[in-house]
């Protein structure tokens, strides 16, 4: 091949990588307009879609930021601490924020039971040392640590102590339900002051409220006496 034919041959060889590359270019650059127009089109029609959206369809769709309670404006759910009372005595007083009475709530469960274990004690001591007292066995003389130095049980006064065991028996028998009783009543007054407390937290109590007393001319209206048609009273208001 001669010379002049090879360089006719380079030449058609570089106008044919020209034109490719020529090519190439106007397609990228064909697809990068269409993708460009299409992400466009898109962007546009989810903005127009959102700007017709309902107010409250665009919130529900935005991240919901949880907001800081404001403890100045709160007010207790009156069935809430009246349930919580019930599960848990004094946790309708921590629902409410009134701790101080803690102290009332849980020293009357307190004193209850000491005094319903105490009254119990004393009765089976006493019921025990009634019936030692009642049956014929020497042996059994436990009720001889009740008695007062130097005090004897014998004939003459077997009927007025076994009277008096009987009655002290029967006394501490009572203060012990007696005490099991309260109890119940301190359980339910815990009940009532966290539901009635919750309940009150919204009444009003504001500078508005006011009571007035003065004196005012009162009528009775009697047609029989003239002189006592009227008298003179104290005359209340209530402004609130």
């Amino acid at each position: 091949m001669t010379n002049g034919k090879k360089r006719a041959l380079k030449r058609h060889f570089i106008l044919l990588a020209v034109l490719l590359w020529s090519l190439s270019t106007t397609a990228q650059t064909d697809t990068t307009k269409i993708a460009a127009d299409t992400i466009a089109n898109f962007a546009t029609e989810e903005l127009a879609a959102e700007e017709a959206m309902p107010f409250d369809t665009l919130n529900a769709k935005l991240p919901k930021v949880k907001q800081k309670r404001d403890w100045a404006t709160w007010r207790p759910d009156p069935n809430r601490a009246l349930w919580l009372a019930l599960v848990l005595p004094g946790a309708g007083q921590i629902y409410n924020h009134k701790y101080w009475k803690l102290p009332i709530v849980y020293g009357g469960f307190v004193g209850c039971a000491y005094a319903m274990r105490w009254n119990n004690q004393m009765y089976h001591d006493y019921s025990q040392a009634y019936m030692d007292l009642m049956d014929d066995d020497p042996n059994t003389e436990s009720y001889n640590q009740f008695m007062h130095l130097g005090a004897q049980i014998n004939s003459n006064n077997l009927s007025r102590y076994q009277n008096l065991f009987k009655k002290r028996k029967d006394r501490f028998r009572r203060w012990r339900d007696m005490s099991f009783f309260v109890m119940v009543g301190v359980y339910a007054l815990s009940v009532i002051d966290a539901y009635v407390d919750a309940s009150l937290s919204e009444f009003d109590i504001s500078e508005d409220l006011s009571l007035h007393v003065a004196p005012a001319v009162i009528n009775s209206h009697s047609e029989n006496n003239p002189l006592r048609s009227a008298g003179v009273g104290m005359q209340c208001s209530l402004n609130f």
